[in-house]
């Protein structure tokens, strides 16, 4: 038996296949062409956006920059530059030598108003030399010279007590003087108890005409 014997096999006429089914574009009730609107365009052919949103470095904002911005901020400032460390040591001596005045301190009014006008020199001026040295430092980048708190710290002290020292002689300063000259004469201990008493005795009194609470006697 041939192979074109076989049963399915025969050959069949040319009208024996069924048509194929119209195409819907092409077909009679085929809508128009521009029934459709038209497809959006791909996610990896549009402008810099992708399907999981705008292109974004897996870095965050910046990228690369912004990492070197923030070790760059955490880093350690360098030293600061030899003369500032050099004046903030000057304001701490200064300061120190504006408070060693006050152990010279005599009530006697024309020595106290020295001590008083050298403090206020002193402490200024140290002052002056810390906190320009702390300001020249932040402008360069750079850490605080040693010894700059500590230097404004004590020439405060310093111009704090010498302001107080001027205030009391401009009050008491007769009280004071009297005071000095009485110790001045007192050579035993209880000479000096009645110039403490005396002192005491006319301060109260200033004090009470000063507040306004007395007469002065």
């Amino acid at each position: 038996m041939s192979p074109s014997d076989t049963p399915g096999d025969e050959e069949r006429p040319a009208g024996a296949f069924p048509p194929p089914p119209p195409s819907p574009s092409t077909g009679p009730d085929a809508p128009p062409a521009d029934a459709f609107p038209p497809l959006p365009p791909s996610p990896s052919t549009g402008l810099g956006v992708s399907p999981g949103g705008p292109n974004v470095s897996p870095d965050g904002p910046g990228g690369s920059e912004g990492l070197d911005a923030g070790a760059t901020a955490k880093r350690p400032l360098p030293p600061p530059d030899p003369a500032l460390q050099h004046r903030a040591t000057a304001a701490l001596f200064v300061a120190l030598l504006s408070l060693a005045g006050f152990l010279g301190f005599n009530v006697q009014v024309h020595r106290g108003i020295l001590i008083v006008v050298y403090a206020l020199l002193a402490g200024g001026t140290a002052l002056w030399l810390a906190l320009t040295a702390m300001r020249r430092a932040r402008r360069s980048h750079t850490t605080r010279p040693r010894g700059s708190m500590a230097a404004t710290v004590i020439a405060g002290i310093g111009i704090s007590l010498a302001a107080a020292m001027l205030l009391a002689f401009g009050l008491f300063g007769r009280q004071l003087s009297g005071y000095g000259q009485c110790l001045s004469g007192a050579n035993t201990l209880s000479a000096q108890q009645a110039c403490y008493r005396q002192f005491s005795h006319a301060l109260n009194q200033e004090i009470s005409v000063l507040s306004g609470l007395g007469p002065h006697g």
